[in-house]
């Protein structure tokens, strides 16, 4: 029987819902959780600090990344070291660039060099990857956030890109690659075959996992039940 892929790739929750993050804390396939402030304006979340310490009170022994977003380097690292300040097991997420398009390079490399575990967020290039791994000290964890999705939208196939990643971070062994966005449940599969350590997952794509395995000829008797049925509930004529 083919291995779940669950047991392939770590599973990381993205999102702010307290009460989705509580309920996949209680889920032994979700290994650690993810977010970024455009997720929590979303949500409708507007007290930073305040919903991040609620998220750390009820997740303490998974990792949870939470972003720094200020544009200025000086105000990003004071930024990154009040998070990391927050708890053992909070990981301080670092934009490769700030919106000028300056490398964040130098900062990823002074606070991963005294030990703070980074997660580096909204790679889409390789020279963003190799630069990153060479910035990265071989002895502090950290993660690789590639948007593989959103490389993916704009036709080119992120599967190329994300095997050389995990290639160029074989000499970090504490870093691991993320695949980030995905849009389907086949990029968990695509993810692992790829060697990718974690890819983070919205509640909506998780609740698909049900589907692992499923035949295919019964999945297409549900779909035309369902057609059958919500044209029957509405009433249609013709």
């Amino acid at each position: 029987m083919t291995q779940p892929v669950s047991a392939r790739i770590k599973l990381f929750l993205d999102g702010a819902n307290i009460s989705d993050m509580k309920a996949a804390r209680l889920d032994p396939m979700i290994k650690g959780f993810t977010t970024n402030p455009s997720i929590m304006k979303k949500a409708g979340i507007v007290d930073y600090t305040a919903f991040a310490k609620e998220v750390l009170a009820e997740i303490t022994d998974l990792p949870v990344s939470f972003e720094v977003f200020s544009d200025d380097f000086t105000n990003m690292e004071r930024e990154a070291r009040i998070i990391h300040s927050w708890g053992k097991n909070t990981n301080v997420k670092i934009p490769i660039t700030n919106t000028k398009g300056e490398s964040a390079i130098p900062l990823i490399k002074k606070l991963s060099a005294e030990g703070i575990i980074l997660n580096v967020t909204a790679i889409l290039t390789e020279k963003q990857i190799k630069d990153v791994a060479d910035a990265l000290a071989a002895d502090t964890a950290a993660i690789v956030s590639i948007f593989a999705g959103r490389i993916a939208d704009t036709g080119i196939d992120p599967m190329p890109i994300m095997k050389n990643a995990v290639a160029l971070l074989k000499n970090k062994p504490k870093a691991e690659v993320l695949w980030a966005s995905p849009r389907e449940v086949l990029n968990l599969y695509q993810a692992a075959d790829c060697g990718c350590h974690i890819i983070t997952a919205t509640p909506d794509l998780l609740k698909k996992r049900e589907l692992e395995a499923k035949d295919l000829g019964e999945y297409s008797l549900d779909t035309v039940k369902m057609f059958y049925n919500d044209a029957k509930a509405v009433g249609y004529s013709i």
